[in-house]
């Protein structure tokens, strides 16, 4: 029965947000709180909701000071040597855009952090995306798939997890996934390069004006103009409709216009207007400090690497920290504090609703009895295959469950099982690990709520653009795993 429900309460979750019959943070409130309720267990409602909550309290607070912290370190300029060359190499070409998208969440997923990748990643490239007509469910699809191909880091967290739960060296699981994780990244830009490729068709061919190559970032901008823009962002690239007024050359030079001048533009749609990209110019700025923010910010990645303080302490310091010394007057402190409340509170939000999903969820046993089902449904002639069971059952597992729920919970037994044939507990944690492209998208990772929430992309919209694509990814992965004998 727990089963059952458990099945149930997450597809009609998914499926009312993909719909857009509810919001997300309405559908993880009312819809775990009303099964709870079928379940028979309505009366410890407020047990597990306070359960929950406590269990992503520090990741709230986490998020809520990350936000600050990397949303000051944009303002004051120290990602803007990063932007500027993924921007040379983008020009105006939506296929450039789209892999220049990729390799930049690539390069900052590099500190192990969702967020941070998705806040600096949204920053630089909202601007071209929305000026040149681009979908942005491309911009938050390609962005989640490849910050989740290399959340496999050690430090990113689930190889830790995976080799606390059994018993394993972190390095004897990640560094022989190397290859495969390879391939997957590569994977990544292939499919950026094909959607880009497609954004390029839908919008038309873009023409750069003569001179305009040699500076083609973005500064001050505004939406671009005209519905169709609103269409393409909201239904992905199928859209087909042109986005935005006038020809695809004349949106371009506007665009380009505006880089060079440095003027704000005119013509972007009310909802909004001023949109501030990374501007050369802005008051923000503070080139002066810049090396003390980059040390800064080292400083801050190591400690999290180290663990030398809880994640949330470290970034509560950082926050602090670089607020003082950037915005010494108070005044600016609170002018930077508001500029970033709305991610703030949209994220810690959602955070919170989610601890609901999550607090029933295990509260309930719901998530104990659908792992026992799957495990137990695999047929025993798998036995001596467990490896590649596992990096299959990795996908929907990930998806539906936390990190923490499917490695402490289900990669035990998966590996007793796989033990039992004399599959290595290495293979079974290496497989474990081919799912996270796909766990990045999930309505459980609080990271994907400050992408699609900065991005003004809907969930569901999101959803059913990335999930395909992020699944595929994943196989490509286990694929080059099984090839190169890792798996």
């Amino acid at each position: 029965m727990l089963t059952f429900l458990g099945f149930a309460m997450i597809a009609t979750f998914l499926v009312l947000i993909m719909l857009k019959k509810m919001s997300p943070i309405a559908a993880l409130v009312l819809i775990p709180a009303l099964f709870c309720v079928f379940a028979g267990k309505g009366a410890h409602l407020g047990d597990y909701v306070i359960d929950g909550v406590g269990k992503l309290a520090p990741t709230a607070a986490m998020l809520m000071f990350a936000i600050v912290y990397f949303g000051v370190m944009i303002d004051v300029g120290l990602f803007d040597p990063i932007v500027k060359g993924i921007l040379r190499f983008c020009k105006a070409d939506p296929m450039r855009v789209v892999v220049g998208t990729a390799v930049l969440a690539a390069i900052v997923s590099l500190d192990g952090d969702g967020s941070t990748t998705f806040m600096i990643t949204v920053s630089a490239m909202y601007p071209l995306y929305k000026r040149l007509g681009l979908s942005l469910v491309v911009m938050t699809g390609v962005a989640a798939t490849a910050n989740g191909v290399m959340n496999t880091l050690p430090w990113g967290g689930p190889t830790a997890r995976a080799a606390t739960a059994l018993k394993l060296d972190a390095a004897d699981i990640f560094v022989p996934m190397i290859p495969a994780l390879a391939v997957g990244l590569l994977s990544v830009f292939v499919l950026a390069y094909v959607l880009g490729l497609r954004e390029r068709r839908r919008v038309g061919t873009l023409v750069l004006p003569s001179g305009a190559d040699e500076e083609p970032e973005l500064v001050t901008v505004g939406t671009g103009s005209g519905a169709g823009a609103g269409t393409a962002d909201a239904a992905g690239t199928e859209a087909g409709a042109a986005a935005g007024a006038g020809s695809a050359g004349e949106r371009v030079g506007a665009a380009v216009t505006e880089a060079g001048s440095g003027a704000p533009a005119s013509g972007g749609a009310a909802g909004d207007e001023g949109f501030q990209g990374l501007d050369p110019h802005r008051a923000t700025l503070r080139p002066r400090l810049y090396w003390f923010n980059a040390g800064l910010t080292v400083a801050l990645l190591t400690a999290m690497i180290m663990e030398l303080l809880p994640i949330p302490v470290l970034f509560l310091l950082g926050a602090a920290l670089a607020l003082t010394v950037n915005f010494p007057h108070m005044p600016d402190q609170k002018a930077r504090i508001a500029a970033h409340a709305d991610n703030v509170l949209n994220v810690a939000g959602m955070v919170f609703a989610a601890a609901v999903f999550t607090g029933v969820l295990s509260g309930t046993g719901m998530v104990k009895h659908m792992a026992d089902w799957l495990v137990g449904a695999i047929p025993e002639g798998m036995g001596p295959h467990m490896a590649l069971v596992t990096g299959l059952l990795s996908l929907p597992l990930t998806y539906f469950m936390s990190n923490d729920g499917f490695y402490f919970g289900v990669l035990p037994v998966l590996a007793e099982a796989g033990a039992a044939h004399g599959v290595s507990p290495l293979e079974i944690a290496r497989a474990s690990l081919v799912g996270q492209a796909l766990h990045m998208s999930s309505p459980l990772v609080p990271a994907v709520y400050v992408l699609v929430g900065m991005a003004k992309v809907e969930f569901g919209d999101h959803t059913r653009f990335t999930v395909k694509w992020a699944a595929l990814t994943c196989l490509v992965v286990l694929a080059a795993g099984m090839v190169f004998g890792i798996i």
